[in-house]
């Protein structure tokens, strides 16, 4: 198990994380994308009104819980989405926002080095 490092909007966390647990985050983010991506059509669409996405609620649990969580009904487009993350252990609870496009990043980063 190696080191993951999340980038927030102010800050950074780390925590050890499994690779398969990157890719299964990053599946999940992959269907949040394209469900932002179906609402943003939608949205240049003035005629028609877009039907509710589910949010993404991604939970790991290792040596410490990961919980990331997004709607996609209150975002324009990917780019402008931020998710919630949570990390906590039996000591700490941090829960702060990151931006969408920059979790992407760090999850790449992270199986490229592996």
């Amino acid at each position: 198990m190696t080191q993951l490092t999340l980038n927030l909007i102010q800050g950074s966390v780390k925590f050890n994380f499994t690779p398969e647990a990157a890719r299964n985050l990053q599946q999940e983010i992959s269907t949040l994308v394209e469900s932002l991506k179906l609402s943003a059509v939608h949205g240049s669409q003035r005629d028609s009104r877009p039907s509710p996405r589910p949010a993404m609620e991604y939970r790991y649990t290792g040596d410490v819980f990961l919980e990331v969580f997004c709607n996609p009904n209150i975002y324009p487009s990917p780019y402008a989405a931020k998710v919630l993350l949570t990390v906590r252990d039996d000591r700490i609870r941090l829960t702060s926002e990151a931006e969408l496009t920059r979790l992407i990043e760090d999850l790449s980063q992270y199986l490229e080095q592996r």
